[in-house]
């Protein structure tokens, strides 16, 4: 059926003809060959074409554009480029057309209404009638820097035609009569318009001006769109990338080494300490939310965990002891954090630049825009429509791409750490559990060598294979969340029933394929087979010894399960302290939300604890793979470490181990 394993990773003497002589056990070609290369050359090439998309976000996009809004010349408040650095806030400055885009019978919309950007947002004086006027420019001969020191107004150095031109509400200088304020970096009118400003303008004959408040709602709408709210959202993240470094990055790399650190010096404690330290922080995590926002209930959530199990304690106990001999586990899955952490900062950035590509373009509004032209010294009804961003269908392609490039590399590395630590710790077992010379010195760099030259293609194919299942989840999720907004669900019982389960039977075939592809991986690691051949002798395997092995994968899963949790909602609630300081609730800093950073950061602290996580729970996973392999060969484990073998003595323990519960 299959050759034997210990004659492929464990004691060994290289003879002159290029194979391996196990005593007992035979001679065996140790000699790998490079397995599912198409598949690594697809990786190679998935990423060469995002390295293409991000070039292209890059060149096209604007962060500033998800927070700030255009001006009447389409610039970006706040662009330095254009010469609005500080000027962050997007001000209307025609109070009729903010009332016309609000109207139900217009077909004006707020995008066309003359806009400027602004320091600060104006209210109106107390004893007379204040201007805000357009950039200075043409025969307007000030700078900007006393444009704005002189609160945007320069009424006084304005021609009577320019007057007129203003009294008509066609510019360049337009009336203060309604109080704004900021909100989201947009000047928010308030429908109280002030009265004695309003006398002001009436008496020097002005048009007249709406009152309505419409004029509040407009912008509101405006502000509170959902394409807004999202845009805003994914500036947040851009915002709070110091919460995200700290957070998402050195919080979980800490709190997962002292796990580590815990796990082997109390490894007989720590599933009950973790239980606890579960338990304390989603009632700490409920109770801080409940008080700060008040939309949390507080339900008792008790994780509850039966009696003692000896298969946890002496697999627990072998793990333990193959971190302690082999101590470079400890600090592997540094190697690919480090990578994730540099392709992460690189692929928010792509991210949020792509998000922001679309294209500056100026409306065909069809509408009376018409105002004063500074350079032409005019009223000009040409070209007066606002602008607006674009964004072309193949945009969301792109963004789409980027997504599911992102999570096929995290997969991959994933894949790659997880492999590394089976080859350390199949290394351990087949050798009798000893660290001798013997075994080859840094076991875990000699892993790294056989894969990096061996079986990268196979892992390309196995973190593929993880991400087309969850793309196709998530596809099929969308289509169910869809229908279930139409109100399209079946009406029948059956159709109910499957409409419902669905999402269960798609989380269930994620899980197997999943747990699938980590034993793969496992005899990937010891024998150097094709992803496929791998898969089927893990799962032959795991036929064979399901009663054993179905017990501790079950527990030993929901334990470290519990741990990336306790990970990951620390990371979230350390986010959202972060996030509630004054810092990012003022000024350039301030987010819209912290739902998004903390989202990314819980996602960023379950990736990283998984990473570290992943040398405990591959540890067990090839220790038992390793021993029921032993087991079908040799009849009884000749190969088990002595901890292993010491502390199964008891006869009547060892036959349960080796035959499962009858």
């Amino acid at each position: 059926m299959r050759g034997s394993l210990g004659a492929v990773i464990g004691r060994y003497n290289p003879s002159s003809n290029g194979t391996i002589h196990m005593g007992g056990n035979g001679i065996i070609n140790h000699n790998r060959k490079c397995k599912d290369i198409v598949f690594f050359v697809i990786f190679i090439a998935f990423w060469v074409a995002m390295i293409v998309n991000s070039s292209f976000a890059f060149n096209k996009g604007n962060p500033l554009r998800l927070t700030y809004g255009l001006d009447y010349k389409g610039n970006v408040c706040g662009d330095k480029h254009a010469g609005l650095h500080q000027l962050e806030l997007k001000y209307w400055l025609n109070p009729n057309q903010v009332y016309q885009s609000g109207s139900k019978d217009s077909q004006f919309k707020l995008a066309d209404a003359h806009s400027i950007c602004l320091l600060d947002c104006p209210i109106p004086l107390e004893d007379s009638l204040t201007w805000v006027c357009n950039y200075p420019e043409g025969d307007i001969h000030i700078s900007m820097d006393d444009w704005i020191d002189m609160n945007y107004n320069y009424y006084e150095f304005l021609t009577p035609e320019m007057r007129n031109s203003s009294l008509q509400l066609q510019g360049p200088c337009f009336p203060v009569i309604f109080p704004t304020v900021n909100v989201y970096w947009s000047c928010q009118f308030i429908a109280r318009a002030s009265n004695v400003s309003l006398t002001h303008w009436q008496q020097m004959g002005g048009v007249h001006i709406n009152e309505d408040t419409v004029i509040d709602k407009s912008i509101h709408k405006y502000i509170n769109s959902h394409s807004a709210v999202l845009k805003r959202y994914m500036a947040d993240i851009g915002k709070a990338w110091p919460v995200l470094i700290v957070c998402g990055g050195i919080l979980p790399l800490f709190l997962s080494v002292i796990w580590l650190l815990m796990i082997r010096h109390f490894v007989a404690a720590m599933p009950w300490i973790t239980v606890v330290f579960f338990d304390l922080l989603i009632v700490s995590v409920t109770m801080f939310y409940y008080l700060k926002v008040g939309w949390i209930g507080n339900d008792a959530i008790t994780p509850i965990i039966g009696e003692h199990d000896p298969y946890i304690h002496i697999y627990g106990r072998v793990a333990a002891k193959v971190i302690g001999e082999v101590q470079a586990l400890i600090i592997f899955p540094i190697i690919p954090y480090g990578i994730l952490a540099v392709f992460y900062m690189l692929w928010i950035s792509a991210f949020l630049h792509l998000f922001s590509s679309g294209q500056v373009v100026q409306n065909d509004c069809h509408s009376n825009c018409c105002s004063y032209d500074l350079m032409e010294k005019r009223v000009n009804c040409d070209r007066c429509c606002g602008y607006s961003i674009r964004y072309m269908p193949h945009i969301g392609v792109a963004i789409l791409f980027h997504l599911f490039g992102c999570y096929w590399v995290t997969q991959f590395f994933i894949a790659c750490s997880s492999t590394v630590i089976a080859g350390s710790v199949a290394s351990y077992y087949w050798g009798h559990g000893e660290v001798s010379p013997d075994i080859p010195f840094l076991s875990v760099f000699s892993s790294m060598k056989r894969l990096m030259r061996y079986s990268l293609g196979s892992l390309a194919l196995g973190s593929l294979t993880v991400s087309f299942v969850e793309l196709i989840r998530f596809m099929l999720e969308s289509i169910r969340r869809k229908l279930k907004v139409s109100s399209h669900v079946p009406d029948n019982w059956f159709g109910k029933a499957a409409y419902h389960s669905s999402q269960f039977f798609l989380r269930c075939i994620e899980w197997t394929v999943k747990s699938v592809n980590r034993n793969a991986y496992i005899m990937i690691a010891i024998t150097g087979k094709s992803f496929f051949r791998a898969s089927a002798i893990a799962t032959s395997l795991i036929k064979n010894n399901i009663l054993r092995i179905g017990r501790v994968n079950v527990i030993g899963d929901v334990i470290l399960f519990l741990g990336k949790l306790c990970v990951s909602l620390s990371s979230a609630v350390f986010a959202f302290l972060m996030l509630d300081t004054h810092k990012y609730k003022s000024a350039h800093n301030k987010i819209s939300s912290p739902l998004f950073p903390v989202m990314v950061c819980c996602a960023l602290g379950y990736i990283v604890a998984t990473l570290f996580f992943g040398v405990i729970e591959m540890s067990i996973d090839t220790i038992i793979l390793s021993f029921c392999q032993d087991s079908e060969e040799h009849g009884t484990a000749q190969y088990a470490p002595p901890l292993l073998i010491e502390t199964l003595s008891d006869q009547n323990e060892m036959q349960r181990l080796t035959q499962g519960p009858q």
